[in-house]
Parts: C-alpha cells; sequence; structure tokens
C-alpha cells in the first residue's frame, strides 16, 4: 500500500468511525463513542499535519500551508465538538476526511 492510499484509508477509517456516532446518537449501545471516534480524528490530523508541514516534506509550501491551516481547523472543531456535542457538529469531519480521501485516490 502506497503512503497516499494508506492515508486514504486510515481517513476513512476516521470519517466511517465519526459517522458510526452519528448514525447512533443517543443510543449508548453504540460501538463507537463520541470521545473514541473524536480521539482518533485528532491523533490521526495531529499526524498528518505535522508530517506535511515539517521541513523535510517535498510538497509546495502553499500546499503545505493550507494542509497545516486545514489541521489546526480540524483540532479547534474537534475541541468544539467535545464540549458542545451535537451529531450535526460530526458532518464537518466526515466530510473533510472522506474529501480528502478522495483526493489523495485521485477520484
Amino acid at each position: 500500500m502506497s503512503p497516499r492510499e494508506l492515508e486514504a484509508t486510515l481517513l476513512l477509517k476516521a470519517a466511517a468511525r465519526l459517522q458510526a456516532v452519528k448514525d447512533d446518537w443517543g443510543n449508548e449501545d453504540g460501538l463507537v463513542t463520541l470521545d473514541d471516534a473524536l480521539s482518533y480524528n485528532r491523533r490521526l490530523w495531529t499526524i498528518l499535519a505535522t508530517s506535511v508541514t515539517s521541513n523535510d516534506n517535498p510538497m509546495p509550501v502553499e500546499i503545505k500551508q493550507n494542509l497545516g491551516s486545514l489541521g489546526a481547523f480540524i483540532l479547534k472543531h474537534t475541541l468544539d465538538v467535545m464540549t458542545n456535542p451535537s451529531p450535526e457538529r460530526l458532518t464537518t469531519l466526515i466530510q473533510i476526511n472522506r474529501n480528502i480521501a478522495q483526493g489523495l485516490r485521485g477520484t
């Protein structure tokens, strides 16, 4: 599996976990808890943002800055969802993860 494919797969996994929480909102028997899904997504984006903005990364500076800013937005939005949880607020994180995964896969 290429690094791009791995990143896409992990983003889709995070999106699926968030979607499961959204779909099971209010059901305490859900397989994935909100805290677990948000924590997984936050760790993933921390790693992605750190690696993409490193000096070793050969990406153009503008793309690195844009992805770094997106990572910062994800982390801030995650904290906002943690402090004021609602299923609708998960949609933004789910859509971003899915869209970035599609871009990595070239679809």
